[in-house]
């Protein structure tokens, strides 16, 4: 089966960049612009990995991970534009697999989403 990653990120070139990359790379893309549409995709399919940009226009992207951490064992990898160490160390406390810094080396990305799926 082909895995499915959930991009939740609020901006459409951005994510419909990351749509194009994932599932040109074989993978099934669901996408949401905000934390409660991503909470409610998630709900209805699991995702095996997201894909989570902080700056949502409706949660916090914190909030938004720790919803989908209690629904389910979703792996998730952290976006964002800020190097923040106090959001990084709150973001693993949460549970997320990952916290990359905008602009993300895509290519490095795709190469990690197997591992970050695995150990889901």
């Amino acid at each position: 089966m082909t895995p499915l990653v959930l991009v939740v990120e609020d901006s459409d070139a951005i994510r419909a960049a990351f749509t194009i990359l994932l599932e040109e790379s074989g993978y099934a893309v669901a996408a949401a612009a905000t934390g409660a549409e991503a909470v409610r995709l998630a709900a209805e399919q699991v995702p095996d990995l997201v894909l989570l940009d902080l700056g949502l226009p409706d949660l916090p992207g914190l909030e938004v991970a720790r919803r989908l951490k209690a629904a389910a064992p979703i792996p998730i990898v952290a976006l964002t534009g800020r190097d923040d160490p106090a959001d990084r160390e709150a973001l693993l406390a949460a549970g997320c697999a990952a916290y990359l810094v905008k602009p993300v080396d895509t290519q490095q990305l795709i190469h990690s989403i197997p591992g970050y799926i695995a150990a889901g």
